[in-house]
């Protein structure tokens, strides 16, 4: 067994114990995949792929690419295209755009894509859509969300929504960054070709510092946090 396949396994060890502890696939599901272009991205296409062929549960996965028009955040869709296609995913590419207005542009794009998310996902009649957020990711925005907002929670690994037939999974809540940082150079994922242009410090930069140096200064960090989210309850919710 390769390096690659070693670590392969041990990501989908994480991948399968996440699905199983926060019922995040079940027998017919039908999975819409957010595939940005990231490495988070491309590895959860890849995981849902592989799983869906062994049929255990049984499930149906599609990929849906969100391009802005007025915001030149870029990918290679043709790469993406081949990526998909060589996991026998099919791959839809949306195209959008949001009127400039009072709102910072972040949250303007963020919203759409979002919208074109929901929107696509029913209209394909899938019951759930799959997100790239890793564990670092939602550790990084509990400690955000109690640093800025004061209130402790993140972004659960499974939300259900009230308004609509629709749960929101995060398979790889289980999976550390560093982790998929190494599969994707080692599987040779291509990059975004370039990176947005309202890329800057945030919040989420200081909370993302701060949890690298406590996690330094001591790697129980890291389980502590994450069993402080599971002890509340955190990590499954329902939406208003």
């Amino acid at each position: 067994m390769t390096e690659q396949e070693r670590l392969f396994r041990k990501i989908n060890e994480r991948f399968v114990k996440a699905f199983a502890a926060y019922q995040l696939l079940e027998d017919d599901d039908h999975i819409l995949v957010g595939l940005s272009g990231g490495k988070d991205s491309l590895l959860l296409t890849e995981l849902l792929a592989k799983r869906a062929r062994i049929q255990h549960p049984r499930f149906q996965v599609e990929a849906v690419h969100v391009r802005m028009e007025n915001i030149q955040y870029e990918t290679d869709t043709t790469y993406l295209q081949q990526f998909c296609d060589n996991l026998g995913v099919t791959l839809h590419l949306v195209t959008t755009r949001f009127d400039e207005g009072q709102k910072p542009p972040c949250f303007l794009c963020s919203w759409n894509r979002r919208k074109q998310l929901f929107n696509l996902a029913q209209e394909l009649g899938c019951n759930k859509i799959a997100l790239g957020h890793h564990q670092d990711d939602l550790l990084h925005t509990a400690l955000m969300n109690l640093l800025y907002q004061g209130r402790f929670g993140t972004m659960p690994a499974r939300l259900r929504m009230r308004k609509m037939p629709l749960q929101i999974i995060r398979p790889l809540c289980l999976v550390p960054e560093e982790m998929i940082r190494q599969y994707a150079e080692m599987s040779n994922y291509q990059k975004l070709v370039r990176l947005c242009p309202y890329e800057q410090e945030t919040n989420r930069t200081t909370a993302r510092r701060l949890f690298e140096q406590a996690a330094h200064d001591n790697p129980e960090v890291r389980f502590s946090l994450w069993s402080a989210l599971e002890r509340d309850n955190k990590l499954v919710e329902e939406t208003e």
